[in-house]
């Protein structure tokens, strides 16, 4: 079993060291992923390994096949959790190989570390190795999926449907391989698109969508403008939209009034005359004037009630 002791900073490892790991010394992530239980906690701030003599491209995929046989052998207890801790370090460099291919699109490259870690042990605690596969084409999807998803929920200020997250895929790996073969210049849309083979509404379409991870302020201003804000241009709800709907709603309902109700109508809501004056002017008292009101109201309102069901 190793020991690891903790000095300068740094956290050096002695003792025999399972699965071969390097020699060397241990960068000690302190950063913490908050959004975390507490026992992932602990799993997300291991050491990133640091001073590999012998880069490779298989050398962060040890032959690990006998250790996880031999944990799922094992019962809980103190054994399993070293043995399971041991995997998962030995895995590290892996999961941070991930995780470097998905550095800048304005996330940190130490949380995408913790991210990585994150899906590393997941991958370890649901890796069956009697299906007969290799840990690392299980692991590989596992950390892959555990990134994309923190993309997904803390990363994105505008969710986009799938279809367009395929096209800024694309767009963007296009733009990437064309960007080799036209040194000094940006790939056109044209050329994305067939590089890509897509359309060039499709190609502007994936290349709004790599602007999908952050959002532009309100307050920004607008190219070619004098001070001109971008809140400046967004329209608002016209309140007189409702009054055209309740206008259109009621507006049979008032011509199959008689003419005297109408015409009360008229005179109240439209001449601005009391109830007094126009009882005045149509030769009735003031309470039958009201009365009349009274049941042109209840009357309306029953006819547009009616038709609402």
């Amino acid at each position: 079993m190793p020991h690891i002791t903790f000095g300068g900073g740094a956290v050096s490892l002695t003792g025999p060291q399972p699965f071969g790991w390097p020699s060397g010394a241990f960068a000690l992530s302190i950063h913490i992923y908050e959004d975390l239980p507490a026992p992932l906690l602990r799993e997300v701030r291991m050491m990133r390994i640091a001073g590999r003599t012998k880069p490779h491209p298989h050398d962060d995929a040890p032959d690990t096949a006998a250790a996880f046989d031999r944990l799922a052998g094992l019962p809980e207890g103190p054994e399993r959790k070293a043995l399971r801790d041991e995997l998962i370090q030995v895995w590290l460099p892996m999961a941070e190989r991930i995780a470097v291919r998905f550095r800048g699109r304005g996330e940190n490259l130490e949380d995408l570390y913790q991210v990585a870690a994150l899906g590393l042990v997941k991958a370890v605690d649901h890796y069956d190795p009697e299906r007969g596969h290799a840990f690392e084409a299980y692991a590989v999807p596992t950390v892959t999926g555990e990134i994309k998803r923190h993309f997904r929920d803390h990363m994105w200020t505008l969710h986009v449907p799938r279809r367009i997250q395929d096209l800024r895929n694309r767009v963007r790996k296009s733009a990437k391989e064309l960007a080799q073969t036209t040194p000094g210049r940006a790939p056109t849309v044209e050329e994305i698109a067939d590089h890509a083979q897509l359309t060039a509404v499709e190609v502007r379409t994936g290349m709004e969508a790599l602007e999908c991870f952050s959002a532009l302020s309100l307050e920004a201003e607008m190219p070619g403008t004098d001070g001109y804000a971008l809140g400046d241009a967004l329209g608002g709800l016209d309140p007189a939209f409702d009054a055209v709907v309740d206008r259109v709603a009621v507006r049979p309902c008032l011509e199959a009034l008689p003419e005297r109700e109408r015409t009360i109508l008229y005179l109240r809501f439209f001449g601005g005359m009391t109830q007094s004056r126009i009882a005045q002017q149509l030769g009735i008292s003031q309470m039958h004037v009201s009365r009349l009101l009274s049941g042109c109201f209840d009357r309306i309102r029953d006819e547009i009630l009616a038709e609402a069901r």
